[in-house]
């Protein structure tokens, strides 16, 4: 049996371990019922999109270079920026105050058995919710994330995902830069690409923006992409 309901979680500013050891909690569950579903077909898994802000911090994926971080260890407790090694695709990044960050967990047998599509339609989520402020968002050929101006000196990365999936179970997610300090971008490659810019709606239009409006626009989308339900 299919469920493609989603239990969406605000959970404000969290620690990123905390918020890991969370995720992989869900992830866990999750996959521990498709173990059971063998022998108990009707069991049912849930579906989870986490959305929340953390303190900063770097991640590094797990094909990502330590180069790519330009602080060392005294310099990172210096400004009281975390740092962890993590188990998601994707090179370096950056998460703070100000950036919209979301985790979805979701069984993908419940909706499709493709792990491109699932980015992509999370790439379609943030250009829909991005294009109702007046910015236009676009993919980079080779490079997962939203970026703008691309193809043009100009290019520069507006949000950076990296996800992990495992018996067709996801974690991880994306990062779109809201109203984030984009000077913590200085202190890393960001995806271990140089030479582009990474840039925030804040920035991008002047003003700060509403992080309660940009989660609002980016659930609707993302439901209506998945055609799933709260």
């Amino acid at each position: 049996m299919k469920n493609t309901q989603v239990i969406i979680e605000h959970l404000g500013l969290v620690d990123y371990q905390t918020c890991w050891d969370y995720q992989e909690k869900l992830f866990q569950q999750t996959v521990d019922i498709k173990l059971q579903k063998r022998n108990q077909p009707e069991l049912i898994t849930n579906n989870y999109l986490l959305l929340l802000e953390h303190p900063p911090v770097y991640t590094l994926g797990k094909s990502g270079d330590m180069a790519h971080l330009l602080l060392n260890e005294l310099q990172l407790k210096e400004r009281n920026i975390g740092f962890y090694k993590i188990n998601r695709g994707g090179d370096i990044t950056f998460h703070g105050p100000g950036q919209l960050v979301g985790y979805p967990i979701l069984d993908l047998e419940n909706f499709f058995t493709d792990i491109h599509r699932y980015l992509r339609f999370l790439e379609e989520a943030i250009i829909l919710t991005i294009a109702e402020f007046g910015l236009v968002g676009t993919r980079s050929s080779g490079e997962t994330g939203v970026w703008l101006d691309v193809g043009t000196p100009f290019a520069r990365k507006i949000c950076a995902m990296g996800v992990k999936a495992s018996r067709w179970v996801t974690m991880h997610g994306f990062a779109l830069n809201v109203n984030t300090d984009l000077g913590y971008f200085d202190h890393i490659i960001p995806c271990g690409i140089r030479g582009k810019g990474v840039t925030s709606m804040k920035a991008e239009l002047g003003k700060e923006i509403s992080m309660e409006e940009v989660k609002e626009k980016f659930t609707k989308h993302f439901l209506t992409l998945f055609e799933a339900t709260l």
